[in-house]
């Protein structure tokens, strides 16, 4: 099994809310790192957040550090990335991904959820 599954993604005015939420199969969310990544319109994949779930430190990339948290429950087997303070650059495909280290590329890919950000 190896199938990511993402869901909370929508439409919000500037300085609104989401939480998307990826829930992994228990062999992958026990030991690999959980990542989100987005694609904004016309730019590469970019890394968002990650961490191991079991150790439940997260890290931040710098432009939504301070907006959006990283938290997990165990006994569902998912993470959430929890957006605050959205701004119309926060626009983009938001993509839940595996990886046996933070550092490597993902092995696993969730199917991906659109955030926009407009007035």
């Amino acid at each position: 099994q190896g199938t990511l599954v993402e869901s909370g993604g929508g439409s919000v005015q500037p300085g609104g809310s989401l939480q998307l939420s990826c829930v992994a199969p228990p062999n992958i969310y026990t030991t690999y790192c959980m990542r989100w990544f987005r694609q904004r319109p016309g730019k590469g994949r970019e890394p968002v957040a990650s961490m191991f779930p079991h150790i439940g430190i997260p890290a931040f990339a710098d432009p939504v550090k301070g907006r959006v948290t990283f938290s997990r429950d165990n006994s569902k087997n998912t993470v959430y990335l929890n957006m605050t303070s959205l701004k119309p650059e926060d626009t983009a495909i938001y993509y839940c991904a595996a990886g046996r280290r933070c550092s490597d590329n993902p092995d696993y890919w969730g199917q991906g959820t659109q955030v926009t950000v407009s007035s």
